[in-house]
């Protein structure tokens, strides 16, 4: 206010001495134009100053919050420190309660008054807990598998089936396991069957036998996406059977018995087709030649002979025998 107020003051005096000359115009002109950069840098800096103050109370608001979370408070602080001296005094016997151990494959997540300590967690090896206040939680590692029990599902073609898989995950993060979500290891089980269930809505019963892949990939990609928050990591789904209804399986049988039959049918006529074209083709190769037909019938009497039989029939032309035949 003070700037703006300078500037307006400064526009009447170079108003009312215009005719004192020019020298005391521009010194009032530089003047005025001084107030005016002066104006612009303090209102700039000003706004820097409340941007600045904003961020850092803001900032100060983030730390404070982040800070207090992992708080015990002067109560807190009062009970671990008697847990510590009751550690204290009764040394040999509290070793035993104190010192714990946790495997290779394995995490131990430790609440404290109810908060989690060092927000991770401990392992593998010795840790040390507090009889009194510390509370822990084992967690495994190591890749779990487990049936998803078979599911009746109506498919998009209205055909009901009955579908079960296996599903393979890990716990990747042991903290939201345990802080997140009350059973991880039961609530994974039942996601793993609504998915499978919604997932397989959307299909044809051919597109089900067909593409088990793209289905099994489908429903991995679901489960590790709403598993996340968890702590969890879901490494594959498998679906293992798909069982029909028998009157189902019947239906499908016929047809593909009726298919195959046709299939057959179509065959033998073709061959048969390609017979009479090659018998056409020898009887026209066989009429240019009639020695052709001699040698044919005599290649007839050896294939008999090689067989080892003792009847020979001996065809002869009708002029033979009509000469024989008494005329009427």
């Amino acid at each position: 206010m003070r700037h703006t107020q300078r500037v307006r003051v400064s526009l009447c005096v170079c108003v009312s001495r215009v005719e004192t000359g020019k020298q005391e115009q521009l010194w009032l002109s530089r003047s005025i134009t001084l107030t005016t950069h002066s104006l612009m840098i303090s209102t700039t800096s000003s706004t820097a100053e409340m941007v600045t103050q904003g961020k850092l109370q803001i900032n100060a608001v983030e730390d404070i919050e982040d800070k207090s979370s992992g708080r015990l408070g002067c109560f807190g602080w009062l009970l671990v420190i008697v847990s510590m001296l009751f550690v204290a005094v009764t040394f040999p016997l509290t070793l035993f309660m104190c010192v714990k151990i946790v495997k290779e494959y394995e995490r131990a997540v430790i609440f404290r008054l109810g908060r989690i300590t060092d927000r991770k967690p401990k392992g593998p090896g010795l840790f040390f807990v507090l009889p009194c206040t510390d509370n822990f939680v084992k967690v495994d590692l190591r890749t779990v598998s487990f049936d998803i029990p078979p599911q009746e599902i109506l498919t998009k073609d209205s055909v009901t089936v009955s579908v079960d898989g296996v599903v393979y995950f890990r716990i990747n993060c042991p903290i939201s396991s345990v802080a997140n979500v009350f059973n991880a290891h039961s609530s994974t089980r039942l996601l793993a069957q609504t998915t499978l269930r919604n997932a397989l809505g959307t299909k044809n019963l051919a597109e089900l036998l067909a593409d088990r892949e793209g289905i099994s990939l489908s429903m991995q990609e679901s489960l590790d996406e709403a598993t996340d928050r968890w702590g969890i990591k879901v490494e594959r789904v498998e679906i293992k059977d798909v069982k029909l209804p028998q009157q189902l399986q019947r239906a499908m049988a016929a047809e593909a018995e009726a298919t195959r039959e046709a299939r057959a049918k179509i065959i033998a006529a073709e061959g048969e087709m390609k017979a009479s074209r090659a018998l056409k083709e020898a009887a026209l190769v066989i009429s240019e030649a009639p020695s052709a037909l001699q040698l044919r019938y005599l290649q007839t009497l050896n294939s008999i002979a090689a067989e080892k039989n003792s009847t020979i029939i001996f065809p002869l032309p009708m002029d033979m025998i009509q000469c024989f035949m008494p005329k009427k």
